[in-house]
């Protein structure tokens, strides 16, 4: 099996200056690095948790439709959040707007910090290609 690099075109920067992919592909297996709340055009953090989740999600979406795979296909869910407690009720909410069946196995994360202080939470996954078919 060969190894497959995904980095959506918007994300092609990030990759040539940060070094990391936005997700990698072998056989069906997908291991999508962590997403943020940014707004992907302005790289601007959504305002709250609420924002923030949705905009991780969304970037979660895109990069497995970039690899051939669909929100459905998830198997995997860890989440790190700066105020665990406080928000993982309004987190919740979105991710079972996202995710409302076939629930993946999930583990959250409380911690200090993210890579810029307005981040809330991060978002990692782990798919597998046509698992959420049926």
């Amino acid at each position: 099996m060969k190894r497959r690099s995904i980095n959506p075109p918007a994300t092609e920067e990030m990759y040539d200056r940060l070094h990391f992919s936005q997700a990698t592909r072998v056989g069906d297996l997908i291991w999508v690095s962590g997403q943020v709340g940014i707004d992907p055009i302005t790289t601007t953090p959504g305002d709250g948790m609420e924002a923030q989740a949705r905009l991780a999600f969304e970037g979660v979406q895109n990069v497995l439709e970039a690899a051939g795979a669909s929100l459905a296909d998830i198997v995997e869910l860890t989440t790190f959040h700066t105020d665990l407690r406080g928000d993982i009720k309004e987190f919740t909410r979105v991710k079972d707007e996202y995710i409302p069946d076939r629930y993946p196995s999930w583990t959250a994360v409380g911690v200090t910090q993210l890579a810029r202080p307005e981040f809330l939470v991060e978002i990692h996954v782990v798919a597998v290609a046509g698992s959420g078919e049926g």
